[in-house]
């Protein structure tokens, strides 16, 4: 159900390559060319995640619940 699922988006043009988030949620996040992106758009829920969107020094990282777009993280 979308309602479980979460959509993980990164702002690749914010992205800095720190690199905090494939260390934070490993296996949810790669460096491609210098720049983080998300293993899979939709993923099951996992703190991890949110963790990782929270310590992004940029705030390239948003987390959506899927099914009603509500914003997980990061938050305000």
């Amino acid at each position: 159900m979308d309602d479980e699922q979460w959509r993980v988006q990164v702002d690749r043009r914010t992205c800095i390559g720190s690199g905090l988030c494939t260390a934070i949620a490993e296996g949810h996040f790669t460096l491609d060319e210098g720049r983080s992106r998300p293993t899979a758009e939709v993923i099951a829920p996992e703190d991890a995640v949110l963790d990782a969107a929270e310590f992004c020094p940029v705030e390239a990282i948003l987390v959506r619940a899927a099914g009603t777009r509500t914003v997980l993280a990061p938050q305000p």
